[in-house]
């Protein structure tokens, strides 16, 4: 093949036949075996629904799976490539970040539209999800001017049809930007080919002409076994399966949410190296409601010797060296839970005995003695947990930063996502990437510190110290490194075991003429053309 021509605005978009079933991984993997061919590719996803964000360098929010994607593609991360960014505040509530930026709250039902039900508030905003098609595309049109291809990712199943009037993450996307579908399905769950097919057939004509064929993923076993039942669906579907993507152990990218995360998937089923000293250190996470960028602790269990783990019950913090409370969409709520379940008397009594605390932004205003919320839950000043001299304010506007520090005699970099505002008070030891440390108790607001390989050992050896382990960080852990190890481990899955040439054709020619309709196919929403 001639190869994508340069700055040709080629596209694909990844949909799958659930949420889970592989995009993400799908997605990075494409972009990065394209980006290892020399091809310009960036990422896109229209609307993300995650508590697992990132900041650009320009300021702007997107979901960290989309930034990890564009790290598969070695790009630099951009809003355009993740412009809708839904982040739940509760089962029926979320913050709308669009183009990076916080732009209101809103029930599902006043962002994906419906009769009746919004409140007087919402009216003005019903059906929103609608209304950012326009942008959305020319988000997408701007990417493929500057990129010679562009790996769009959907999101849960585009056979949702009581959302497909207003949708424009999957085939409302697809068919705006003329762009080729390939649904992902994964096997592991059973009934991936009864998937393919009521996912194809769920659609409207329109829609099917699209769906240009089918990624198998997470398979075990003899691929043999499993072609008689490819060609059926060929010949059931009139669509080819262009790949078949073995079951592969501790892979994955940052993902939207949910614990199943990569490089601790690693730790957990991978062969690691042992202690680099005589002990090793456990660390306990909180798994506090509406918990973010959970990834924080990724860096933490890529260390040889260093086992994390999530809880949720006092006596599980026993033997931990160090408990870490991480961010969360709702900090009152969370404060409120770890009281209910016991879980903050152990804290407090962890740091009455000098034991390690690590809080980070949610975890570090939980810290603090307290808290003033007329934004985030409304609740008015509430206690804190009084192991910091902070007073947290909630701002209606958010923080969303890059900064560049120092901790512990190393350089540090981090990222900023918050509404509290922390004063610090008398009675710190010493400041702490722009939060404080009193005793075992540290707290900062900053995401993704633990990733600068410097200051990560120099905090976990305090740690050790603190905890009485004989624990020794590996002096040879580079994170930037094994991230990439990851992606490229990705793009393998991708060259080693997809049609390639049939995925290039789709990305350079677009959508294969003479597909056929698979019966009974949904109905054209009103106005649609057939």
């Amino acid at each position: 093949m001639s190869g994508i021509p340069s700055r040709g605005g080629g596209g694909l978009l990844v949909a799958g036949t659930t949420s889970d079933a592989g995009k993400s991984v799908v997605t990075a993997g494409i972009c990065r075996w394209l980006s290892r061919k020399g091809v310009s590719v960036a990422p896109f996803k229209a609307q993300n629904m995650s508590l697992n964000s990132f900041v650009t360098r320009d300021g702007a929010e997107i979901g960290r799976a989309q930034a990890m994607q564009a790290a598969a593609a070695r790009v630099e991360p951009s809003a355009l490539m993740n412009p809708v960014l839904l982040k739940p505040g509760s089962d029926r509530s979320s913050q709308v970040v669009l183009l990076g930026r916080p732009v209101g709250e809103l029930s599902a039902r006043g962002y994906f539209g419906g009769s009746g039900g919004a409140s007087p508030g919402e009216k003005q905003h019903s059906g929103r999800q609608e209304t950012l098609l326009g942008t959305v595309t020319e988000c997408l049109a701007e990417l493929r001017r500057t990129h010679d291809a562009v790996i769009c990712e959907g999101a849960g199943s585009p056979a949702e049809i009581n959302l497909r009037r207003t949708d424009i993450v999957n085939l409302g996307l697809a068919r705006a930007a003329r762009l080729p579908v390939v649904v992902v399905g994964d096997i592991d769950r059973g009934g991936v080919f009864a998937s393919f097919f009521g996912t194809t057939a769920l659609l409207s004509e329109a829609d099917q002409r699209l769906v240009a064929g089918y990624l198998v993923n997470k398979f075990r076993g003899d691929v043999t076994l499993l072609e008689p039942g490819l060609e059926m669906l060929r010949g059931l579907t009139g669509r080819p399966t262009m790949g078949v993507l073995p079951y592969a152990h501790g892979l994955g990218i940052d993902e939207e949410d949910g614990l199943r995360v990569s490089l601790r998937g690693t730790v957990r089923e991978s062969v690691v190296a042992p202690p680099h000293g005589a002990d090793i250190l456990r660390v306990a996470v909180a798994a506090v409601p509406l918990m973010s960028n959970f990834t924080d602790v990724d860096a933490l269990a890529a260390e040889p010797g260093v086992v994390v783990r999530f809880v949720d019950r006092p006596e599980e913090l026993t033997d931990a060296d160090l408990v870490v409370l991480p961010g969360t969409r709702g900090t009152v709520r969370a404060l409120e839970w770890l009281r209910e379940r016991g879980l903050a008397a152990a804290i407090a009594r962890r740091a009455a005995e000098g034991r390690p605390v690590l809080g980070i932004c949610g975890g570090f205003q939980m810290l603090g003695e307290r808290i003033e919320d007329e934004v985030e839950s409304r609740a008015g000043t509430v206690e804190g947990l009084g192991l910091l001299p902070v007073r947290v304010r909630f701002a209606v506007h958010k923080t969303l930063a890059r900064p560049v520090g120092e901790a512990l005699g190393e350089r540090v970099e981090g990222y900023e996502i918050h509404h509290g505002v922390a004063e610090l008070l008398d009675g710190a030891d010493e400041p702490f990437l722009d939060g404080c440390r009193v005793g075992s108790v540290w707290g900062t607001h900053w995401h993704g510190s633990l990733e600068s390989d410097g200051f990560r050992r120099a905090f976990l050896q305090r740690v050790a110290d603190a905890a009485g382990r004989a624990f020794v960080p590996a002096p040879d852990t580079r994170f930037g490194e094994l991230r990439e190890e990851q992606l490229d481990r990705l793009g393998d899955l991708i060259e080693e075991h997809a049609d390639t040439d049939a995925l290039l054709r789709l990305i350079e020619n677009g959508v294969p003429e003479g597909l056929p309709f698979v019966p009974p196919g949904a109905p054209p929403f009103p106005q649609e053309p057939r």
